[in-house]
Order: C-alpha cells, then structure tokens, then sequence
C-alpha cells in the first residue's frame, strides 16, 4: 500500500464505527417499511428506490484548502464509483493553464495532473461544476471546488454574475468570465486572465479564490485556448467597473417540500455571502471588418456567385478571360454587399461548364487597410451540359409515353411538350391586414414588369371598381416586388395579374393570376400602448414579440411612448434597444473604440391582446440582478437539468402514496 493510500486509509477507518451504526439503523428502517407497506398495499411498484445521492468526497492528496503545497499531482477519493463528464470543457482551473492539464476518473478517484509550472504564493482552483457524477445512476456532485495554495495563505473570496447575449439576452453558457489585476485596457489583448470561471445554463459564472485586491472583470468565447482577446470571431463582455470582492455573514432560507406543490418546513441556514454576486455581462461579437474571398460557387449553370467576409461599397470588377463579359449578366447583391451573384443572360454561356474569369475587388491586407486584389478563378458548373441534357431527354421520354398512354386510352393527345412559365410567388392572403401589403417574389431576374397588365379591383355594394395601386421593387431585396392599395376594413378586393406581365431575362413569361381576399375588420385588432421610463438612448426602437421569440410587428419613438396597431388577437412580448446612431438597427460592439453594444430590454411580462381592447401599460425599465433579464417563456437557453433521480423517487413515492420529503428540486 503506497503512502497515498495509507494516508486516505486512516481517514476511512476514523469514519468507519460510524457508518456501521447507521448501516445498521438504516436496515433495520428499511425492514419495518417493508412489513409497514406489505400490509397497507396490495402491491407496489416494480423495483426500489433509486440512488439519489451523490457520491462523497473521504479525503485527497493533498487535503483540500492545503498550504505551501509543491506537488502538480492531485488525487481526490471517493465513497464511490465516479465518473468525470468531458473535463476539458466544464472544468475550469485557475490561474488558468495554458498546457492542458490531465483530468481523469479512475474507480474511485480523480487523478488530475497539472502540467504547467506552479506559480508561487498563488491559490488554485480546481472547479469541477457538475462533472463529477456517481457512476451507477449519475447523481452530480454539483459545483464541487477544490482548491490549494503554493504559498502560506489561500484566498477564498468569491464573485459571481450573469453573462447574457447583448442582442436577446439569451443567458450564455459555457463562456469563460475572468478577472485582471491589471487595469489597462491592454491587457484584455495580451494577458491571460488571472481567475477565471465558467458560466453554466443559466448563464451564471463564480469565480473562486480570489484575493482582496481590485480588478476588472472580461467575458471570452476562447477559440484558441490562450484566456486573451485576440480573435474577433471570439464572443466577449467588457465593462470599467472596478471589481472589488468583500464578504458578510448571511442566512439563507431552504426549503424541504413535502411534494411537488407543498412546502414541509423553511430552514435558515447561516453562510458566507460573497460579493459582489450581481454582475451582468452583456456579450457580442464584434463586427467582421477584414475583408476576403470566402468562396466562388456555381451551383447553377445559369449563376454564379462570390461570398465575401464583409462588404465593400465598389463591387467587383469583373473579366471573361474565356468568354466576353459585356452586357453578359444581371448582377444582384445582398444589403451589404458581401454576397455578389452574377445571372447569365447567354444560353450559349451558360451551356459553357467552364468559365475562367479574373476578379479584381477590395481586400484587407496585413496592416488592416483595404486594398485592390486580382484573382484569377476557374467556375465549374455543378450541372454541368451533358447531365442537363441528358435530364431534358429524360423528361421528353416520359412525356412521349404518357401521350403513347393517352392515345390508346382515347384520350386528347398534346402534340407538343407543355410550355416552360415562369412561376413567380404571390403572397395574396385570403383576408389581409390594413397595414400589410401583397408581395411577389420572382425566382429568375425579369424585365422591366408591364404594370398595365396589373389591376386591383374593389367591391362596393354589389358592383366592382378599379383600385388605386402602387407596384415597385422592394429595396435590398432583389427579384421580390410589393403591391400597396389604400386598404379599407371589410372591403373585398379581387387582384387579377395578365399572363406574361412579367418575362425572365430568358424569355419565359408567367401566367394569369387571380386572387380575392378581403381586409379584416378593426374589430378583429387589439391596440398596444406603452409609456416607457428608465432608458438612456434618445430613440428606441421596439419590437413585439410572439410567444415563439419571433417579430411580429415594430415601431420607433423618441418620446418614450410605444404605438402598435392592427394587433393580431393572443399573447405577445415586448423588445426594445436604444437605438443610438439612429439606423433602426441594432449595432454590435467593438472592444478597441471602447463601445458597448446597444442595450436591450426585454418587458418583465407577457402581454394578452384581444379582440377590440386597447391595452396601456406603463414599464419602468429596471435591470434585474438575478440574470432573468429576459422572461422565461422565450428564453431559450434552459438550466442544466438536475436532480432528476430525485424526481423518479417523487414519482415512485406517490405511487406508494407515501410522503417523500425533498430539497427544492
């Protein structure tokens, strides 16, 4: 027996008269539960009660909280089988360690290596969070900590918070948050974090073994594993506040629940409170301002397209080098011009399964500024001629036989195969909304549109009239078209569109089309109007929400007043930013300039809108330090799950109809 174990032993055998007494004691509850439940039932469920406690820490090398400690090998022993669930990512050491540690489960214990050289006079921590479970039925540990120190003192303050999405407040999990002595924003870029934490499902983080001293608090998404900002892929939080870690003693209240719904008893349990424990960091991304070609793709034989890390306001110049590029393309871009797609007018072009071209566009070189870059790319289609050709034939011959088919059934036989249409998207809804308008979305680039072949009707009394309309493109948004009508409650409207209004820049011109809808009555829409207080930016910009997250409709004030119209019937939640540069967007932010993202607010409650009520309400914008910053119905991002054995011994102890005393679970 190794000095390791000889030492652990002794600890065992201290708690070992002990543990035989309340063996014993238990045995013997166990049998009068038994000879108690055979009398009362009948029967009882299949099996026992499951395990449901998690397994127990008996002694370490070296003990927990040590001193003056030398050795980079720790080993931790348990009552039981364990198991460690991927310690690469939930534990978290700190100072953190550059060279991976070695962290793994073996019977009983955790053997954990440290390879990186001990600092001196430095506290660590090992925080295991929930990796750490029983290996039968996976009790967790939970937020287990072990911690030692290299000089004659360990530190044991504490600070903890919240780490939040800045754009939806969405609790972030899995970030590391971590603190620095050094105040110079600097050091965010070129120095490892000096206590660090990770946060769990909910969002929060504890930093353990902190020291009194005064430091700055950062949230990093570390890509590359060095605790420094040096990517800007990498999502993290900022703020000036100083971080000045004080403890006090406190009570808490625990509760003992009888069942599910019914609270046994309240114990207030003294402890330590650690502060601060309040802190929310808001995480962002910041914008990809470097510049270069991500890709070319072919994937159809008539287009092709370039994707770009980020926009330019020039686009690409573009050469054939086998082909000539004059008036050769319609050419559509996204609002950023990030993604560039060139349609081929030519058939005999796009027949062609291989264009050489040369791409001359803007960008960023090693310095950062943008600069003028000459590609020279080869497009392969990824259908190419032979295949389509061969797919065409293919379609003829079916068409051959089915005609074959008709004409000894003596049915009509088409002497020719059915015309090629160009099939735009009409979204006409049967009933619309008085502030909603029709859209149309082309799938192929078209000419010019012939809007006299566009007719909007409306019906009064029994008779039909033509409706004033306006039809134009849609900005930003390339091949999709609105038509806006003077939209009157109750009133039906037939739109009818001629065959060929519309013709691709093939020659394939669309069909008739007629639809009749009808605008919803006012009473069949709610109103909302909410006076906001407590915001710092000038105009806000609001959003209501479905139950889904998602938006269903958007307003802007300065004056703090919220209007919102035409409010279909059911359950909404309310959004807003500041929206500080006046883009009616939300901006990201950037660490360098030193700015933060723009603040968003979710409305603490849901909002029930029904037919003909003007809902007011009033919202006093406070920040909540609990991180439910956003309400919980929409919140995606869900608490780890935990506990569960507990759950299955609930639902086993009513299956008995016994009482089953509980923690909160």
């Amino acid at each position: 027996m190794g000095n390791e174990d000889k030492h652990i032993g002794r600890k065992m055998m201290k708690a070992g008269n002990g543990l035989r007494q309340f063996m014993v004691v238990m045995l013997l509850w166990s049998v009068a539960t038994a000879l108690l439940f055979s009398c009362a039932k009948m029967g009882s469920p299949d099996g026992g009660w499951y395990d449901e406690e998690p397994p127990h820490i008996v002694g370490s090398i070296p003990e927990d909280k040590s001193v003056n400690v030398k050795s980079k090998k720790i080993s931790i022993l348990f009552d039981e089988y364990i198991k460690v669930d991927n310690p690469t990512e939930k534990v978290v050491i700190s100072p953190p360690q550059l060279e991976m540690p070695e962290i793994k489960g073996a019977g009983k214990r955790i053997l954990v290596n440290l390879l990186d050289s001990l600092k001196e006079n430095t506290t660590y921590t090992i925080d295991f969070s929930d990796a750490i479970s029983d290996n039968n039925e996976g009790n967790p540990l939970g937020n287990y900590t072990y911690s030692f120190s290299t000089g004659n003192h360990i530190d044991t303050m504490e600070v903890s918070g919240y780490v939040v999405e800045a754009e939806n407040l969405e609790p972030v999990k899995g970030i590391l948050v971590g603190l620095y002595e050094n105040m110079a924003d600097s050091a965010f870029h070129h120095e490892p974090m000096l206590r660090v934490s990770r946060t769990d499902g909910r969002g929060r983080f504890v930093i353990k073994g902190v020291a009194n001293s005064s430091y700055r608090i950062y949230a990093l998404q570390d890509a590359d594993g060095n605790y420094v900002f040096n990517q800007k892929s990498e999502m993290i939080a900022f703020n000036h506040d100083t971080i000045v870690p004080s403890s006090k003693p406190d009570i808490r209240q625990d509760t003992i629940w009888r069942d599910s719904l019914h609270i046994n008893t309240i114990k207030r349990v003294p402890y330590t409170h650690f502060l601060p424990d309040d802190i929310v960091l808001r995480a962002f991304k910041e914008v990809q301002t470097d510049r270069y070609l991500l890709k070319s793709e072919r994937a159809k034989a008539e287009q092709f397209t370039f994707y770009f890390s980020y926009g330019d306001s020039i686009l690409p110049n573009l050469r054939g080098l086998n082909f000539d590029e004059k008036d050769a393309f319609v050419v559509e871009h996204t609002e950023k011009k990030d993604t560039i797609t060139y349609w081929i007018r030519d058939s005999l072009l796009i027949n062609q399964d291989t264009l050489k071209v040369e791409l001359a566009y803007h960008a960023t070189d090693t310095t950062g500024m943008l600069m003028l870059q000459t590609d020279t790319l080869t497009l392969l289609s990824k259908e190419p001629y032979e295949k389509r050709m061969k797919q065409k034939e293919k379609e003829y011959n079916d068409w051959k036989k089915q005609q074959a088919k008709a004409e000894k059934r003596g049915e009509p036989v088409q002497t020719e195969m059915p015309k090629v249409y160009l099939q735009p998207q009409y979204k006409a809804p049967s009933e619309l909304d008085p502030d909603k308008n029709i859209s149309i979305i082309l799938p192929v680039p078209i000419e010019k549109p012939d809007t006299s072949m566009i007719h909007l009707y409306s019906k009064r009394d029994t008779l039909w009239y033509q409706a004033p309309f306006l039809f134009r493109e849609k900005e930003n948004q390339p091949r999709t078209y609105e038509l806006l009508g003077e939209w009157r409650p109750e009133v039906e409207y037939s739109l009818e569109i001629d065959s060929a209004a519309f013709r691709d820049i093939y020659g394939n011109v669309s069909k008739a089309f007629k639809q009749g809808f009808k605008v919803k009555s006012n009473d069949s829409y709610s109103s909302l109007l909410m006076n906001v207080t407590g915001y710092k930016g000038k105009r806000i910009v609001a959003q209501l929400l479905s139950s889904s997250d998602k938006v269903a409709k958007e307003t802007t004030t300065e004056s703090g007043v919220l209007e919102f119209f035409y409010v279909t019937p059911g359950t909404y939640y309310l959004r807003m930013f500041e929206d500080n540069n006046g883009n009616g967007k939300w901006d990201t932010g950037d660490y360098d300039a030193d700015q933060q993202p723009e603040n968003v607010y979710y409305y603490p409650d849901k909002i029930e809108c029904k037919e003909k009520w003007d809902v007011t309400l009033t919202w006093s914008i406070r920040l909540n330090s609990d991180g439910q910053l956003k309400p919980a119905a929409i919140t995606k991002q869900k608490a780890d799950k935990q506990k569960t054995i507990k759950r299955r011994n609930l639902e086993r102890a009513k299956q008995l109809g016994i009482e089953y005393l509980q923690e909160q679970l």
